[in-house]
């Protein structure tokens, strides 16, 4: 460790760049406006929101970003970090960017510190507000930094840098294979329907499970064996397969409430609140009465139902209803038709189309053991516990 040095932030960064205070007339296209909704687990997602080029030379004006810039979320939430992949993009209110000085720190090493421990506490235990907790860009620039030799900065952040380039490559093999699924779904059941089918509701397709909830108060009926899916285990980043729960119950907790293990490859689909995010099932699991089991009716054709119910999604949720909350029932689903294919070519079209299911999972298995190896180094390399050969 001898080798470590304390900075603080201002002593290391080449440049600040802050927009807060400003807001940009916004347009449906155009260049894409990074914001604080859009940084999230480390990476910047599609943007939703845009300004017109013709206006980009003139809201940039307290600086441009470059390629690797560290974005940082300053409020709402505090601590979101990320990289910047492309460089025609402008900057919105509640981010600073951050660029490190050449020859003191990498930026990669600095986005990895800002997501260990570490960094997260230099933040927080610096945020101040009493609506919305947030840090000043005056205060950011006295945040301390341990730092090794730039040669090491780099070897670290390449490690962590490899790990995260598997992920995202498995997460891309993933959305190919399922687009490719989707893809002949509907060449099979939309393009290539046959005029003989019989239009009736999903109901004549799927079975509606309903889940349950074990008295919280109790606690032996929770922390057990069993995973148990409440609503915010899933996301729209998670709309295939999730592969654990946040919370488990024991087998006494099943057996006294109205909760059901549903089968693997089954589908759960959140029913009230932020309604219609679904996701499949890699193991056999339980869920909260706010969501619904989906199993196929009377066949194993898990996939299909999966791709069916992806496909009637948006008109799923544009029949939710409620005063309060927005809530999906099992009339919800009685009133929604579709087409009814023969079960053979249903089953026939499960056999095309199971070997991409397959391989998503496994690839779902292989990114919860890098994010958990990935997790497990990020705070010993960035304490100088684990060191990296150079």
């Amino acid at each position: 460790m001898s080798e470590w040095r304390e900075y603080r932030l201002s002593e290391v960064i080449e440049k600040f760049i802050d927009y807060r205070g400003k807001t940009p007339t916004k347009t449906a296209h155009g260049i894409p406006l990074i914001t604080a909704k859009i940084v999230k687990e480390g990476k910047i997602l599609e943007a939703n929101e845009f300004i017109a080029e013709k206006d980009y030379d003139s809201w940039m004006t307290r600086g441009l970003p470059e390629i690797n810039d560290v974005v940082l979320t300053t409020e709402a939430p505090l601590g979101e970090v990320a990289l910047i992949k492309d460089k025609k993009v402008a900057l919105a209110q509640r981010i600073i960017t951050l660029r490190g000085k050449k020859e003191k720190i990498d930026n990669v090493f600095l986005k990895y510190y800002f997501q260990s421990k570490d960094g997260q506490h230099e933040l927080q235990s610096r945020a101040s507000g009493t609506t919305v907790f947030g840090i000043k860009s005056s205060v950011l620039q006295e945040v301390p930094i341990l730092l090794p030799p730039l040669a090491e900065q780099k070897a670290i952040a390449g490690v962590l840098s490899a790990l995260d380039d598997k992920i995202d490559l498995l997460h891309r093999q993933n959305k190919t294979l399922e687009a490719m699924a989707e893809a002949l779904f509907r060449q099979w059941f939309v393009v290539e329907a046959e005029e003989s089918w019989e239009e009736g509701s999903i109901l004549d397709l799927i079975e509606l499970v309903g889940g349950g909830t074990p008295k919280t108060e109790v606690a032996e009926y929770w922390n057990g064996n069993i995973g148990w899916l409440s609503g915010g285990d899933i996301t729209d980043n998670h709309k295939s397969f999730v592969i654990n729960s946040s919370k488990n119950i024991s087998e006494m907790g099943l057996n006294n409430s109205s909760a059901k293990i549903l089968p693997e490859n089954s589908l759960v689909i959140s029913a009230r609140g932020t309604v219609g995010k679904f996701c499949i099932l890699s193991q056999p699991m339980a869920f909260s009465q706010s969501n619904y089991g989906i199993i196929p009716n009377n066949s194993k054709n898990y996939f299909f139902t999966y791709l069916l119910l992806n496909y009637a999604i948006e008109e799923l949720k544009s029949s939710a209803y409620g005063s309060v909350f927005d809530t999906i029932t099992t009339t919800t689903f009685r009133d929604l038709n579709v087409s009814l294919p023969p079960k053979d070519e249903i089953t026939l079209f499960e056999k095309s189309i199971v070997g991409n299911f397959i391989k998503m999972k496994a690839n779902c298995f292989q990114i919860r053991s890098l994010e958990k190896l990935r997790d497990t180094l990020l705070p010993k390399l960035m304490s100088g516990e684990v060191r990296v050969e150079m």
